[in-house]
Formats: structure tokens, C-alpha cells, sequence
């Protein structure tokens, strides 16, 4: 192994210790917490390094917002790809992704809720964050209806998702009724 391809591995986990880090601390204390200044002290590297990696807190954000996306996706097509039939797989979607939500507060956060510096619904938005759409589009296309175009069908119902995730975490719905919940919303917006 050459000296660059040693120094470019030891950036990456550096990288990746950093975002790991943010990440544990966020979940742990919520974003208010996570600054410069503590990830250095946690990840035992200065300021300056960690601002040779990123920017700020924003870009720390972004970071985990692209992980989570991708976690996301994988999540999505686990639980779609076990079950049988349309329906069934709207409703498994719908499961995961709830859970998801409930179980990565802070990187459903730094996905949907906080600045990371992402472009979202654009030409110029990251890969990981298309490839989580298109896994909800992938099953939610398929029971859109006629003449709905797939990908507003999409957006709709991951907005009902998205809204279904944040007021059941701000205590706003009760949690006995979840899964009623996701039930109506695949019965009553699903054509299948």
C-alpha cells in the first residue's frame, strides 16, 4: 500500500469516526449537544482536524443525514422484499419506516428536520438521499392508482409517514393507536 492510499484510508475512518461519533452524540443528548468542540474531545483530535473534514456542524449533519438514508433505503427494502403482495408491502414499508423514525431520533432529524446542507427534490441531490425515495417509490408506485402519477403518490404518502413519525415522537398522537394508524393510511390511500 502506498503512502496516499494510507494516508486517504486513515482520513476516511477518521471521517468516518467523526460522523459515528456525532451521530452516538445526538442520540444520546440530542443535536443541541453535538459541537466542534466536543466531537474533538470525544474523537481525541483537534478542532482543526476535525475542520479539515468538515466545515461545521452543518456539514457533520449532512454527513449523517446521507448515512441514515442509506440505512433507510436498506430498511425499506428488507421489510418490502419479505412481504407478499402489494398491500402487504405498503403496509411493511409503512412499518419500517415508522420504526425507523422511532429507533435514529437524531438522524431521522438531521434527514428530515435540521439544515445539513442537502439538496432535496433536485438535480444536485446526493445519491443516498434519490435511492431512499426510490425505495418507498418502488412499492408505493406500483398502488398509486390510475392515473396518479407515482412519484406525487410517493411524496404524499411519505409526507403522511413523515407526519404520522414526528407527532407521535413529539407525544402528539397517542402510541397505543400506531398501528391503526398505519393501517388506515395504507387501507385508505393505497389502490391496490
Amino acid at each position: 500500500m502506498s503512502v496516499q492510499e494510507r494516508k486517504q484510508r486513515e482520513r476516511a475512518e477518521r471521517e468516518r469516526l467523526i460522523v459515528a461519533t456525532a451521530r452516538e452524540l445526538a442520540e444520546q443528548q440530542g443535536w443541541d449537544a453535538v459541537t466542534t468542540r466536543r466531537l474533538a474531545e470525544r474523537i481525541e483530535y483537534s478542532q482543526p482536524v476535525l475542520y479539515s473534514h468538515f466545515r461545521g456542524k452543518r456539514e457533520i449533519i449532512g454527513a449523517v443525514a446521507l448515512e441514515g438514508a442509506a440505512e433507510l433505503a436498506a430498511a425499506v427494502r428488507a421489510a418490502t422484499s419479505a412481504a407478499d403482495g402489494p398491500r402487504e408491502r405498503v403496509a411493511a414499508l409503512a412499518r419500517a419506516y415508522l420504526d425507523f423514525a422511532s429507533r435514529n431520533p437524531a438522524v431521522y432529524d438531521a434527514l428530515f428536520q435540521l439544515d445539513g446542507g442537502l439538496a432535496y427534490a433536485q438535480e444536485d441531490t446526493p445519491e443516498p438521499l434519490k435511492d431512499a425515495f426510490a425505495a418507498l417509490l418502488e412499492s408505493l408506485g406500483e398502488v398509486a392508482g390510475d392515473g396518479v402519477h407515482p412519484g406525487l403518490f410517493t411524496e404524499t404518502f411519505w409526507g403522511a409517514l413523515h407526519g404520522l413519525a414526528t407527532l407521535t415522537r413529539a407525544g402528539r398522537l397517542p402510541p397505543e393507536d400506531a398501528e391503526r394508524r398505519t393501517a388506515l393510511l395504507v387501507d385508505r390511500l393505497a389502490v391496490v
